[in-house]
């Protein structure tokens, strides 16, 4: 399994946390409250934590091609939820194994 992390530097991320499961349980499913969310992706797993100071996500997906689709998947829906902020994108940091 890989294993991929980002954080979100914003005031707003429980915010985006909320949105982001809210969107996605129209067709996967979801589970979360203010701070923490979990996400069943066709690719894998996405966890979400919100604080203070931001929104850190981790995805999870058996190859390199589903962990690419899912961190994908979340930046292109943070983009809409969060063009206010110029957001354009996570750097996502693949975690060791």
């Amino acid at each position: 399994m890989l294993v991929s992390t980002a954080r979100y530097p914003t005031a707003h991320g429980s915010k985006y946390l909320q949105q982001l499961c809210k969107h996605f349980a129209h067709k996967v499913e979801v589970s979360f409250d203010a701070t923490q969310g979990r996400v069943a992706l066709s690719s894998g797993p996405a966890e979400m934590t919100a604080d203070p100071e931001g929104l850190t996500l981790r995805v999870t997906a058996e190859d390199a091609k589903a962990l690419i689709q899912a961190r994908y998947v979340i930046d292109s829906h943070l983009v809409n939820f969060a063009y206010r902020e110029g957001f354009t994108g996570l750097d996502w940091q693949l975690d060791p194994a």
